[in-house]
């Protein structure tokens, strides 16, 4: 060893990333101690900070091996060092959290699903934790849904009002116990406890209570890690069809949750990477494709689909109950029709009371709201469709050379509502908040909003919108853009849509976006949805789009597909459509309703013009025999996609491309190729299979005109695994670099991300 490697040095890391809640500290204590060094690590509000004294060479192995070896979920995003004058520092501690300081921008992790440890302590007879259904470490349990502030701290969370007995102290201050610095930490003596309502007389747990209460074909509402979920036997279809009537879903698949894999495999086809996602520590729902033959579920689980959503087990309190139940359960929501998820027991009880028969409880409060995550796989890789528990709050890392000084907040659509926050080099992208089509609902964005702004102490430098002027997510930027006065910048629907889609990836323009979806407000005040779209530098191309028609009754064809249908075909043939009463749009209609119909596309009245991909999809699927109505969005998208899937052709339907720009694609000879086929008895799954090889050539030829390598697919219709599975291997073989959402949801709950790109590009160009 030579003189120089003993001389003593000090350095202080600066640490980004996922390092609070994760164990990182105590990691950082014992390789410390292992490599002989003092001093000591805190969290603060933008991460950790670790202070090293030591030799040079002990101080280069410790930098080196912290990097190999930090354990998983922890995660470091960005290490910066700094030689200091040497302190004196006698031993190293793991010293108290800092609390002041500038905006916060540490990392919050998501809430975890119970680690194989955790699951041994509860099913383990002789352990204190033995059923206790509040069980967890720094490897798994609550996070984001339980913390008030920043660092992540016991004091900061909800678990603050729950002291701790001796024991669980002695685990909390013992570093190289997993439980060390764990926030939620607690047991039966010191912890939240379950309560069951209605109380019963009879001398048993509220578990148990629970369980009778379910076996008896009763609607439990259960307190969960971000909110109430309603649970249902799923093998008694009464008690499925009652679920039903009472919450207001007749049509909307339901979730499934299981005790085991093993279970699961039973009713569904598990792929590897299904296998991995169940069991990872997201633990989201999982839609997947159901087994053929016979099957113990309910048939109103979900009908006319050819998925079932399924997760396992995400908590303490969910293994115990399904585990003794011994079969799935319908796990699904706990909120009215069309309101917030709930999560106050009170309120919970009161809004719950029609649909509940029995409230499983605890009184540990959850900060903030989180719905069950939902992903699905496509080409062998996970696609979020709804972005809450396990993945929110997530950080995209923005490319460099994006100036990322302005705050930014983000106030996201109008369906799937989500915001987005830009903190330094990262937008961080919260969890799904539900449709702004209630009181309820727009009064919980705005709660999340002031939550945010809180957690992160942040004041924005500026807003952005949806384009939309509408929306109540634009309503809320420009009060809030007038009460702070901040710019405020309204950003065009598609647009966003392409640009969370490069986020995401870390793409540089050019980029042609091919964004696909119901509805997006267009700059010149039609409604936009069927966009290809080139993203430069500067801002955006409208390369092309599908041709214009028109939706007699507005808003009221999203729900009515055979009106949309019944546009399609006036289209294709004028006045002679509405002679076609063979047709099942015509017959869906009585015929004064079809003359009040025909008046109003004749008369362009109350018949708003879209170039809408997600209306097209309706519009054929209720011409092919499809649901002519709809009770939830998407609905006859996916009757499509589920026909498609049991159809097999080669070929595709005719259509034109003008030589325009932007280029207009002419659908109408598509669809009345769809009417021939009808009317010469051709399967509807045929049909449907043919419809989406023709839009895959569609996005072919403007591919191939636009001539740019990187094609982002983007925008609600993209949750439709056989459109987006047959495109990216259709671009691929031609040459394409195709790109799909995969962190970040293809439909409207990435619009806040797109949003904080759009504004940075603006404020940037604009001082330029």
């Amino acid at each position: 060893m030579t003189t120089t490697s003993l001389i003593q040095q000090r350095i202080c890391l600066t640490v980004q990333g996922t390092v609070q809640g994760v164990g990182f500290r105590p990691f950082v204590y014992q390789l410390a101690i292992a490599m002989g060094l003092r001093g000591g690590v805190k969290n603060t509000p933008q991460g950790a900070l670790i202070d090293l004294e030591g030799s040079e060479s002990a101080l280069k192995q410790f930098l080196r091996r912290l990097q190999q070896e930090i354990p998983p979920p922890a995660a470091i995003q960005t290490l910066t060092q700094q030689s200091l004058a040497l302190q004196g520092f006698d031993r190293f501690q793991i010293w108290p959290s800092d609390r002041a300081g500038d905006a916060a921008t540490a990392q919050i992790l998501p809430d975890l699903a119970t680690c194989p440890a955790c699951l041994r302590d509860i099913f383990d007879p002789h352990n204190r934790r033995y059923h206790y259904p509040f069980t967890s470490c720094t490897h798994c349990g609550p996070r984001f849904s339980i913390i008030t502030a920043l660092p992540y701290d016991r004091p900061h969370t909800t678990m603050a009002g729950f002291e701790l007995c001796a024991a669980c102290a002695a685990e909390y201050g013992n570093p190289s116990d997993r439980r060390f610095h764990a926030q939620p930490n607690a047991c039966p003596r010191c912890g939240p406890q379950l309560e069951f309502w209605p109380t019963t007389e009879q001398p048993s747990t509220p578990m148990q209570q629970a369980i009778a209460a379910l076996r008896q074909g009763n609607i439990v509402a259960i307190k969960g890690l971000g909110g109430f979920q309603l649970l249902v036997d799923a093998q008694q279809g009464a008690a499925v069809e009652r679920l039903r009537q009472r919450k207001h879903r007749p049509d909307k698949p339901l979730a499934l949750m299981y005790a085991t894999l093993a279970q699961v495999r039973r009713d569904c086809e598990v792929s590897e990477a299904a296998d991995h996602l169940l069991t990872s520590a997201p633990a989201p729902i999982v839609l997947l494709p159901k087994r053929p033959g016979p099957t113990l579920l309910a048939t109103a689980i979900a009908p006319h689909t050819t998925h079932l959503g399924v997760m396992l087990p995400t908590t303490p309190l969910h293994h115990l109950l399904l585990q003794q139940y011994g079969s799935p359960l319908v796990a699904t929501s706990g909120n009215p029709a069309g309101e917030p998820l709930c999560t106050d027991n009170p309120a919970a009880h009161q809004q719950l009371a029609a649909i509940a028969d029995g409230f499983l409880v605890h009184n540990r409060p959850i900060q903030r709201p989180m719905d069950d995550s939902v992903v699905q796989i496509v080409q062998g890789r996970p696609q979020i469709l709804r972005h809450a528990r396990g993945y929110a709050p997530q950080a995209i890392q923005l490319t460099s050379g994006v100036e990322t000084n302005p705050r930014i907040l983000a106030l996201g659509a109008h369906l799937k509502s989500a915001i987005a926050l830009s903190l330094g080099t990262q937008v961080v992208l919260s969890q799904h908040i539900g449709d702004l089509e209630t009181p309820q609902a727009i009064a919980r964005l705005e709660q999340t909003v002031a939550d945010w702004l809180t957690l992160y102490r942040c004041q924005p430098t500026a807003l952005a919108c949806d384009l939309h002027p509408d929306y109540s997510s634009t309503g809320l930027a420009q009060a809030l853009a007038q009460r702070w006065q901040t710019p405020l910048i309204a950003v065009q629907h598609h647009y966003a849509h392409g640009l969370a889609a490069m986020a995401e990836h870390r793409l540089t323009a050019p980029v042609l976006a091919v964004a696909w979806d119901g509805t997006g407000y267009g700059p010149d005040q039609t409604i936009w949805g069927g966009e290809f779209l080139q993203i430069t530098d500067q801002g955006f191309e409208r390369l092309a789009h599908l041709r214009r028609f028109a939706l007699p009754g507005g808003d009221r064809c999203s729900r009515e597909p055979r009106r949309t249908a019944i546009a399609l075909l006036y289209a294709c043939y004028g006045d002679e459509a509405f002679a076609m009463t063979d047709l099942a749009p015509m017959q869906a209609f009585s015929a004064p309703q079809r003359e009040v119909l025909h008046q109003m596309l004749t008369g362009s009245f109350n018949s708003p013009m879209t170039s809408s991909m997600g209306r097209l999809f309706d519009g054929v699927a209720a011409l092919i025999g499809l649901p002519q109505t709809v009770s939830f969005e998407g609905q006859a998208a996916i009757a499509l996609e589920c026909a498609a899937a049991e159809g097999s052709v080669s070929g595709d339907y005719p259509f034109i491309v003008s030589a325009t720009q932007p280029a207009v694609i002419d659908w109408r000879p598509m669809v009345q190729a769809v009417v021939c086929d009808r009317r010469q008895g051709v399967a509807a799954p045929m049909i449907a299979a043919k419809f989406h090889c023709t839009l895959v050539e569609v996005m072919g030829a403007i591919a191939q005109r636009a001539g740019v390598a990187q094609v982002v697919l983007t925008g609600g219709c993209f949750q439709n695994r056989i459109l987006s599975e047959q495109a990216i291997q259709y671009l691929r073989d031609r040459g394409f670099a195709p790109y799909w959402h995969q962190r970040v949801p293809p439909n409207d709950g990435c619009i806040a991300v797109g949003q904080v790109l759009a504004a940075l590009r603006h404020l940037a160009h604009s001082r330029s």
